[in-house]
């Protein structure tokens, strides 16, 4: 199994953006300077070919539609923007996910992290074991050394939403959340699962994030490719 130890993934890479030339730079400076804000989008993604491939394969689906989901994120730059140190704005070479557990006892979460892997085994075998490791660590933030570089991912598997909302203030934060809900079987028998995304709109506009989502679609539609 892979080894996650709690510490800091080894350097991320942090690509400083050339603002002179940058194409956004105007629509960055209006939404983080004149109208700050974010949006939100739900959507149904198809589900179908990765529930079977899990149930096949024996693999459990929640680290699975994360894998999903951050394969996606790690082929889009848009959603792994933040500032560095200097307040220079930039984009890291990877993203992690930053996850909740849920605590059966209490009905409380806790949120874990685990460094992502191309390899959907080699992060698969981490993901079982940070949450084996810390499934009896109370508090929000269960595992330490969160790195800087991460996306919130949450899933609600008790109920199928056709929306949903965050009011999310205080510190600047271009990356995205994202969470989704219990699938629900079709006349077709088809499996679709409810999926809601905030972003912040300095960084990415409904193209990026129609992107972003479709390429997650691919990734569930195509997990022979990543899930052998």
């Amino acid at each position: 199994m892979a080894k996650s130890n709690g510490k800091r993934e080894e350097k991320n890479t942090f690509h400083v953006i050339d603002m002179e030339s940058w194409p956004r730079r105007e629509h960055f400076a209006y939404y983080t300077e004149k109208l700050k804000t974010g949006y939100q989008m739900t959507v149904e993604i198809d589900v179908t070919k990765l529930r079977k491939r899990c149930k096949k394969l024996i693999v459990r689906f929640y680290p699975a539609m994360i894998y999903a989901i951050m394969r996606a994120v790690n082929q889009n730059e848009a959603f792994r923007m933040a500032y560095n140190e200097k307040g220079e704005l930039g984009y890291y070479e990877v993203c992690h996910p930053s996850y909740t557990i849920f605590h059966e006892d209490d009905q409380t979460f806790s949120d874990i992290w685990t460094p992502y892997h191309e390899s959907f085994d080699v992060f698969y075998d981490a993901v079982l074991e940070d949450m084996e490791r810390y499934q009896d660590v109370k508090g929000v933030k269960a595992k330490p050394d969160r790195p800087d570089a991460f996306t919130c991912i949450s899933c609600v598997p008790w109920i199928t939403f056709r929306g949903l909302s965050h009011d999310t203030r205080g510190k600047q934060m271009f990356f995205p959340i994202i969470d989704f809900g219990k699938y629900y079987k079709t006349e077709t028998k088809s499996r679709i699962l409810p999926l809601s995304i905030y972003v912040n709109h300095a960084v990415a506009d409904g193209y990026h994030t129609a992107k972003l989502l479709n390429d997650i679609q691919y990734n569930c539609t195509h997990c022979k490719e990543w899930m052998q």
